[in-house]
């Protein structure tokens, strides 16, 4: 949390400060996923686990996009995709704002790239 980075710098130190992810004591937010499951041979879901201001809760990834192919200049097999999931951040003690009527409700995208070995 400690990168956070909108392209703004006062709301930047509002985000890391310690009424909202408290960068300082939790200084990254971690997703580990444990399983995937599959439709044919097409991944469709990674089941796994969201750590987020200390707090570690189960958090299913839906994988919107998966595609492999050969990279011609590394000439190795890449795969990339990107998945999300929805989640109450208030569930990970990130409540700021709950009384203003500001929604909880949080969307994570996320891409990853990965090289056969």
């Amino acid at each position: 949390m400690t990168s956070i980075d909108i392209g703004n710098d006062k709301l930047n130190g509002e985000l890391k400060s310690a009424q909202f992810f408290d960068a300082d004591k939790f200084p990254t937010a971690t997703y580990k996923g444990t399983s995937m499951k599959f439709k044919g041979d097409v991944p469709v879901e990674v089941i796994g686990e969201l750590t987020l201001h200390g707090v570690t809760k189960p958090l299913n990834l839906k994988i919107e996009s998966f595609k492999c192919f050969t990279n011609p200049m590394l000439k190795k097999e890449v795969c990339g995709t990107e998945s999300t999931a929805t989640f109450d951040r208030g569930d990970f003690g990130v409540d700021y704002g709950k009384a203003y009527g500001f929604k909880m409700k949080t969307t994570l995208h996320i891409q990853a790239e990965g090289v056969k070995q």
